[in-house]
C-alpha cells in the first residue's frame, strides 16, 4: 500500500526508495526485513490479485498503477529488455567429440560446464529434464513480473550433434510441449515465498499449485531413483569426480562409466525419444499458444556443420546456431588441442549463412600460447575476415578450471592468465574493433569465483569494459559500434527521431545488408540481416542446401524494447511498425538484386506474423514472390 501510494502521488520509486519503503515496513511490523524483499513483493501481488479479489479491488490500482508498480516491482528488466523473454535448458551430460586442454571436465554437467553455474543448477534439479526446466523458468519469469508471450529458447550443453538424433528431437519436443502445455506453476509454489530460513525445495515438493505434468514427470524421475537434491548428486558423482581431476579418467569415459552403470539413467534414457511427426504437432501447436517460440538457438561444433546436420537442426525450428570458434590461429587451436583446421570453420560459416541461420561464435582470448596483442589481431580477423564475421559473439577469457588439462601448463608455467589491466586492454579493444552488425552477448562466464583456479574472477567485467569505452568517448575516442552496447533497452522510442541505415559487407558467399533503426544518438532500436547469396557457392552445392538459385535470405529480423504481450498496445519499439517496414525494405534491395524470390528463416512462433506480411510455408523456411 505504500508504494501504491506514493506511485498515486507521483513520486519515484526507484530502487532505493523502494528499499527505504521496505525497511520502514518491516520496522513498523518488527518483522525480519528479509520478509518484504523485493523477490517477494510482486508475487505476493499476483497472489493477492488472483486469490482475494475483494483485498485487491480495495485497493483500487487502475491500468496505468498497476504499469507503473509493475515497473517498480519487475526483477532484473533487462532479461526481457531486447523484446524477447530468454530460457536456457541444458542436456544431459554426455560424451564429447572434443577434448579442449582448457575445457573443464563436471562429469555431473555436459562438456565445458559446471554444475554450480545458475542454468546447470536448475537442469540438474530437475533431472535435465527440458520440459521440467522450460517449467521452473518460465515460472520464474511470470512471476518476475516479465511478460512470457514472446520466447527465446537457447540450448546448451556443448555439442548439440553428439547427441543421438531421437534425443535431440526428443529434446526440443518437450521444449515446446512444455510451452504449449502453459506449464507455470502457481504463485504458492514459488520458491521465493519461503520463510526466511525456510527451505526453498520443501516449498516447492509440498505445494499443491504445481501443473500435472510437472507433477507426473516429478514423480518419474523420482520413482527411477535418479536424484535432484544436492548432497545426492554429490555423493553420485564424487569418487568419479576426484578421477578426473587426478588425471586417471578422461571426461569421456568417465561420463560413459558413471551414467552408462546407472539403473535409473539408462532407464531415463529408454524414454528420451520421439518422432519429427510428434515434434511437428508441437511446433503447429505452438504457432498459436500463449508462449510462442521466436527464436531457437543450439550450440555445437564447427566440425559437426554439415548440411545434413544443418537440414535437422532447422526442422527442429531452430533459427540460430552457437558454435565455439575461440581462435581463428592455427597455432592457438593446435596448441589447446581443438583438432580442427581453420578451413574447417570457414567452412561451417559458409554453411550456416547458407542456411540463412544466424551465427553465434564463441571466441576465448588469453589461450595457451596467446598474448594480448596476437589476440587484438585474431580477433579483428575474426570480425572482419569475409571467411568469418560472426552476426553474434561471445568473447570471454580463458579461466583456469580444477580438473582441466590445461591445470598442467599453468604448474609448469607454460600458461599464465592476463592481469587486469592486460585483459581489459584485450577485451576494450576487441568491442572497439566490432563492426555494427555485431553483438557481444557476453564478457564473462558463470563460473563461480570459487571454481577458478587462475583467471578473472570479476563477475562485472563487462561493466569495467564499457566504463572504460564510455570514458575513452567522452575524451573524443572512437565510439562504440557493436550492437549490445548501442541496444534502446526499456526506453521509450520517439519513431520521428528513428533513421532507418543500410550497411553492405561481403561475406566469403553472400553480400550482406544489414538494416537498422538508430536514434540521432546512434541507439539501435530494431535491425534486420538480409543475405544475398553468391550464384557461384549455390550452383556448387546445389544438391545438398534446401535453397534455391535466385533466393534472397532474410537471417533476422529483431526489434528493441520490453517484452509485451502479443495484440498488447506499448510504447516501445515493438509497437512502431518497425519490423515490417524493415522487411519491406528488404524486399526492394532482393528485388533490385535480381532475386526473384525471398526467404526468412521464420521461428515457429512467428510463421503468423510472416504469412500476414505475404510470406507463405516453403519447405524449411517462409517464401515471398519478387
Amino acid at each position: 500500500m505504500d508504494i501504491l501510494a506514493a506511485l498515486r502521488r507521483g513520486e519515484t520509486v526507484d530502487n532505493d526508495a523502494l528499499v527505504r519503503l521496505v525497511h520502514a515496513q518491516a520496522k513498523r511490523s518488527g518483522g525480519d526485513k528479509r520478509a518484504f524483499a523485493k523477490r517477494r513483493l510482486l508475487p505476493f501481488y499476483q497472489r493477492v490479485k488472483r486469490e482475494e479479489p475483494e483485498r485487491w479491488a480495495s485497493w483500487r490500482v487502475t491500468p496505468d498503477l498497476e504499469e507503473q508498480l509493475l515497473r517498480v516491482l519487475r526483477m532484473k528488466p533487462r532479461r526481457s529488455a531486447s523484446g524477447v523473454a530468454t530460457i536456457t535448458v541444458i542436456t544431459k551430460p554426455w560424451p564429447c567429440g572434443s577434448d579442449c586442454r582448457y575445457c573443464p571436465n563436471d562429469v555431473r554437467m555436459p562438456k565445458s560446464y559446471l554444475h554450480d553455474e545458475p542454468a546447470c543448477a536448475r537442469a540438474e534439479q530437475n533431472c535435465f529434464d527440458p520440459y521440467l526446466q522450460v517449467s521452473t523458468r518460465l515460472t520464474a519469469l511470470s512471476q518476475m513480473g516479465h511478460a512470457t508471450d514472446k520466447i527465446e529458447l537457447i540450448v546448451l550443453g556443448g555439442t548439440w550433434s553428439d547427441y543421438p538424433r531421437e534425443y535431440q528431437i526428443w529434446f526440443v519436443t518437450e521444449l515446446f510441449r512444455a510451452l504449449n502445455d502453459d506449464a507455470v506453476s502457481g504463485i504458492a509454489a514459488n520458491p521465493m515465498l519461503a520463510e526466511p530460513g525456510q527451505d526453498k525445495g520443501a516449498v516447492l515438493a509440498s505445494s499443491e499449485d504445481v501443473p500435472e505434468g510437472v507433477r507426473r514427470r516429478r514423480a518419474l524421475y523420482r520413482s527411477l531413483g535418479i536424484p535432484s537434491d544436492e548432497e545426492s548428486l554429490a555423493a553420485f558423482a564424487r569418487d568419479t569426480q576426484r578421477a578426473v581431476d587426478a588425471g586417471e579418467l578422461r571426461y569421456n569415459q568417465a561420463v560413459s562409466d558413471l551414467y552408462g552403470a546407472s539403473a535409473a539413467w539408462t532407464a531415463a534414457g529408454s524414454r528420451q525419444h520421439a518422432t519429427l511427426e510428434e515434434l511437428e504437432h508441437q511446433q503447429r501447436i505452438n504457432e498459436t499458444a500463449r508462449h510462442r517460440v521466436v527464436g531457437l538457438v543450439i550450440e555445437t561444433r564447427p566440425d559437426t556443420i554439415t548440411a545434413e546436420s544443418l537440414t535437422l537442426i532447422r526442422r527442429l525450428g531452430c533459427t540460430k546456431v552457437q558454435m565455439g570458434i575461440q581462435s581463428t590461429d592455427q597455432r592457438t587451436l593446435d596448441a589447446s588441442e581443438r583438432r580442427i583446421s581453420v578451413a574447417r570453420i570457414a567452412e561451417a560459416f559458409d554453411l550456416l549463412r547458407a542456411f540463412g541461420f544466424k551465427i553465434h561464435a564463441h571466441a576465448m582470448v588469453n589461450l595457451l600460447g596467446a598474448t594480448p596483442e596476437a589476440d587484438k589481431r585474431d580477433y579483428a580477423r575474426l570480425v572482419s575476415d569475409p571467411a568469418f564475421q560472426p552476426d553474434e559473439i561471445k568473447l570471454y577469457p580463458c579461466a583456469l578450471i580444477e580438473g582441466a588439462r590445461l591445470c598442467r601448463d599453468f604448474e609448469a608455467g607454460a600458461w599464465r592468465p592476463y592481469t587486469e589491466d592486460e585483459l581489459l586492454d584485450v577485451l576494450v579493444a576487441d568491442t572497439l574493433a566490432t563492426p555494427a552488425f555485431c553483438r557481444i552477448s557476453r564478457m564473462i562466464r558463470d563460473f563461480s569465483s570459487d571454481d577458478i583456479k587462475a583467471g578473472s574472477k570479476k563477475p562485472n567485467l563487462r561493466q569495467l569494459v564499457e566504463a572504460r569505452l564510455t570514458q575513452a568517448e567522452r575524451d573524443g575516442g572512437p565510439r562504440v559500434r557493436e550492437i549490445r552496447f548501442r541496444e534502446v533497452g526499456t526506453r521509450a522510442i520517439d519513431r520521428e527521431s528513428l533513421q532507418l541505415e543500410e550497411l553492405g559487407y561481403m561475406t566469403a558467399n553472400t553480400q550482406e545488408r544489414f538494416l537498422q533503426w538508430v536514434d540521432p544518438d546512434g541507439r539501435i532500436a530494431g535491425f534486420l540481416r538480409l543475405s544475398l547469396p553468391d550464384a557461384s557457392y549455390m550452383a556448387e552445392r546445389a544438391d545438398e542446401l534446401p535453397v534455391r538459385m535466385g533466393e534472397a535470405m532474410i537471417r533476422e529480423v529483431h526489434v528493441y524494447g520490453m517484452a509485451t504481450a502479443v495484440g498488447e498496445e506499448g510504447h516501445a519499439a515493438q509497437h512502431l511498425g518497425l519490423g515490417r517496414m524493415l522487411i519491406e525494405r528488404a524486399c526492394e534491395l532482393a528485388r533490385a538484386a535480381g532475386y526473384g524470390r525471398i526467404n526468412v528463416i521464420s521461428a515457429v512462433g512467428t510463421r503468423a506474423y510472416y504469412r500476414r506480411l505475404g510470406f507463405a510455408d516453403c519447405g524449411l523456411y517462409q517464401q515471398k514472390e519478387l
